[in-house]
């Protein structure tokens, strides 16, 4: 057997993929696969959609690259209309990156050079929350609250402050209100600490991603952010790379609770797992000030380009003709429901939370303390495993900073149908059933010591 050259990240030997079409996979072996996470929760469009090869065939024919200081090109101007369009005019400039760590470390440096520009070169920290994810190059990396992925990095990385977030589901406050108020404070005080002049931004994803597990946050929240943002003069930055482009069932998550950020990140979905495209939304003042001050000192080749731009322009214009935000929302109800049903089947299933169709399922050894499986189980890996073996595929990550819990994401294309997310369901409950036969009961069958679960609270 040939040894392939490429290298990821460790883990078990993958099948080979041979086609997909419309929201399943073949391997080679000719295995059928339900994408039940979308990719990376990028492919939004499921694939081989005819409305997106033909879009790209055709700008293949025009031109596929041109540089950004040399040619404008027909579809950023579209593509970056559009995104405005879908803020309301709440942002009214673009950037194009090619990926979702490119987005934010864009939006970093536009956020310190406005700063640089308007004479406070004294704001040099950024402030995000533990657990969370913006990305793993440097700069993203340093706004990242995941221990693991940090850890190799930290002495060469300039981290942020990190501040808690809120958690609906681990939180012993007595209320929402008094855990936001909580929540809320700490942050407040964090920032004290460093000095409220010498923030940049506040760094938060609306819904959480991999590392948090589908995490909601709530408009008192968001609008206590805004006011302590606007209080000491430093800017909101939300991080909707994974869940914005109508992946929430609005075309931004936080348009669910209607306050708007200063800048905004978005990517995987833009190019609906086709063609890799990113972008920066800012609002004018903050772009005027830079650009007025010898402009963005910043760049990537393939920003702006057309091809990229283009298969971004025809994802949302499918989204639109095809009124998927409808279809979102209707299957994402559906969705919630049968994940609601299978927390009533099964006891460790803890949580269950999200969002059109970004749901995340936090699995816990009690259910009514919320303790942990034991890390060194592996929960999260096995129940990934079984699932891929009963023909679905689930996005998992560890719940509490990345060194203990468990939970995965169901997060289907906005194409799936209601008979496919039906068969999803029963695919996700064979999964399921086998894990807790096979795995789950052994673990509460094992004596106590060797247990070794976790009680981390929010």
């Amino acid at each position: 057997m040939t040894i392939s050259p490429l290298f990821y990240q460790a883990g078990p030997a993958m099948p080979e993929v041979s086609h997909g079409k419309g929201v399943f996979l073949w391997d080679t072996k000719g295995k059928e696969y339900l994408d039940g996470c979308s990719g990376a929760i990028s492919c939004n469009l499921g694939h081989a959609h005819p409305a997106l090869r033909e879009a790209m065939l055709e700008q293949l024919d025009r031109v596929a690259f041109t540089y950004r200081t040399q040619f404008e090109n027909g579809p950023a101007v579209e593509l970056a209309e559009a995104l405005v369009d879908m803020t309301d005019g709440e942002m009214e400039k673009v950037f194009f990156v090619s990926s979702g760590s490119e987005a934010v470390e864009s939006a970093q440096k536009l956020a310190r050079q406005y700063f640089v520009a308007t004479g406070q070169p004294q704001r040099r920290h950024f402030v995000s929350l533990r657990p969370s994810y913006h990305g793993s190059t440097l700069g993203a990396l340093g706004l990242t609250g995941y221990e693991p992925l940090e850890a190799p990095f930290a002495d060469i990385t300039a981290g942020s402050i990190k501040v808690p977030g809120p958690d609906f589901y681990r939180q012993k406050d007595g209320s929402r209100d008094a855990h936001i108020a909580r929540v809320l404070s700490e942050t407040r005080a964090q920032i004290e600490v460093a000095g409220g002049d010498s923030i940049i931004a506040i760094v938060i994803e609306p819904v959480g991603g991999a590392s948090t597990g589908g995490r909601l946050v709530d408009r008192a929240y968001l609008q206590g952010l805004r006011e302590l943002c606007d209080e000491i003069g430093c800017l909101l930055i939300y991080d909707e790379v994974l869940c914005g482009v109508g992946r929430t069932g609005s075309w931004f998550a936080y348009q669910h609770w209607g306050v708007a950020p200063d800048l905004l990140t978005t990517a995987k979905g833009l190019g609906a797992g086709y063609y890799p495209v990113g972008a920066v939304l800012s609002r004018a003042p903050i772009v005027d000030a830079v650009m007025d001050n010898g402009g963005f000192q910043h760049g990537h080749t393939y920003a702006g380009n057309p091809l990229a731009c283009a298969t971004g322009l025809a994802a949302i214009r499918t989204i639109r003709n095809e009124q998927l935000l409808d279809n979102v929302a209707a299957r994402g109800q559906q969705l919630k429901l049968g994940l609601e049903a299978l927390q009533q089947r099964f006891d460790w299933i803890g949580d269950v939370r999200g969002l059109g169709l970004l749901w995340g399922v936090e699995l816990v050894s009690d259910p009514h303390s919320k303790t942990t499986f034991p890390a060194e189980a592996n929960l999260f890996t096995k129940v990934t495993a079984i699932a891929k073996q009963e023909g679905l595929l689930i996005y998992p990550r560890r719940t509490l900073n990345g060194v203990a819990g468990d939970h995965f994401l169901v997060s289907p294309p906005f194409t799936i149908s209601e008979a496919e997310t039906t068969l999803l369901l029963e695919r996700l409950e064979r999964a399921l059933t086998r894990l807790d036969h096979e795995v789950i009961s052994v673990l509460r069958d094992a004596p106590s010591s060797q247990q070794h679960a976790t009680g981390i609270t929010g």
